[in-house]
């Protein structure tokens, strides 16, 4: 046990160290997995193998160039509603010292609170976000070609099974079954961020916050973080609705936040989630913020596909970790299935 966590380790630094490479690379592994389906009809119909490889490309490309185009303008749009209500957030910082200190609380809090509401401090936020966005961007150089050179490499990958036969079928199996999981939870994801979304924006446009569509598209986009990503989303339309509304506008966006949001993202997704990839709740949640740790902000997005890598690389292979895959949300480890498997891979050999 301690050789496997002094090697956990070690392996973990190398990944941050190398996180600028990693998390770019592992973009790409996961667009390519979620847009490999885009073959398949093209195969049937008997078309060459880089007319499917093509399709693939083409998808993943659209793919990370829509979900660049949501934040571009979710970005330049809360940019210049901060400009546009400045006066307004100073006024509203104000109100909010002299309640605290009407209510006792000392100055340390009133001006922790004035720093949170003020312009300068939420144009600070933007522009680090916006760097964040920019080493995106940068790093979607390597991706583009990641996704080229992954997406021709599948094709051939998707002859293993006739090559080799039995001989590595558990592996292909393991593969098949990671792949899968990884598309059904961003297909579970994004249907549920979608609806999240037109939920969101309706309601704040219904009660007059500015810029709903900027909100509806950061719900959408939070929503693949699981778990705490509504809490990021509901912030800014938050404090918005405080600046515009006062307090009444602000408690109606936490209640419909509250209603919408918990109901479905907290209550109901986890568990269409669990269900789709096999992955408990505990699990899910602490996977977010240990990969965000080790790779930057990507790893709040890939969290879910890292953790069932690593299950299905350091845990699936081997028959004497049922007990951990078990405690790890996969409802199909349980002894009588390991037994079955090892009596398959012993009628297997020659």
């Amino acid at each position: 046990m301690l050789l496997t966590l002094a090697a956990a380790a070690v392996v973990l630094a190398g990944v941050y160290v190398a996180r600028g490479v990693f998390g770019p690379l592992a973009l790409a592994i996961v667009l390519v997995i979620i847009c490999e389906p885009a073959r398949r009809p093209l195969q049937r119909l008997g078309w060459p193998r880089w007319a499917g490889t093509t399709a693939v490309i083409v998808v993943a490309y659209l793919v990370l160039l829509g979900m660049a185009a949501l934040l571009w303008v979710a970005g330049t749009q809360f940019a210049g509603l901060v400009a546009d209500y400045a006066d307004k957030l100073r006024g509203s910082a104000d109100d909010v010292i002299a309640w605290l200190q009407s209510v006792g609380l000392d100055q340390q809090a009133a001006d922790a609170t004035a720093s949170a509401l003020d312009p300068k401090a939420i144009l600070e936020l933007v522009s680090s976000l916006g760097g964040t966005v920019v080493s995106i961007a940068t790093a979607l150089f390597f991706v583009f070609a990641y996704v080229i050179f992954m997406a021709a490499d599948a094709a051939r990958y998707g002859e293993a099974e006739r090559v080799f036969g039995a001989e590595r079928r558990p592996v292909i199996r393991r593969a098949r079954s990671f792949n899968t999981g990884v598309r059904r939870y961003y297909v579970v994801n994004a249907s549920f961020g979608a609806i999240v979304a037109i939920i969101d924006g309706l309601a704040l446009w219904a009660l007059g916050v500015p810029a709903p569509v900027t909100w509806a598209i950061l719900a959408f986009v939070t929503n693949f973080i699981p778990n705490i990503g509504f809490v990021i989303g509901l912030i800014p339309p938050a404090v918005l609705a405080f600046v515009v509304g006062g307090w009444p506008m602000l408690l109606a966006v936490i209640a419909i936040y509250c209603v919408v949001n918990v109901v479905l993202q907290v209550l109901v997704q986890p568990k269409f989630v669990s269900d789709a990839v096999d992955l408990s709740l505990t699990l899910s949640f602490f996977s977010v913020i240990f990969w965000t740790f080790v790779i930057g902000p990507l790893g709040a997005i890939l969290s879910i596909p890292l953790t069932l890598f690593v299950r299905a690389l350091v845990l699936e292979g081997d028959p004497g970790s049922t007990w951990l895959r078990w405690l790890s949300g996969d409802r199909g480890a349980t002894p009588q299935a390991a037994a079955r498997s090892v009596a398959q891979s012993a009628g297997r050999r020659p």
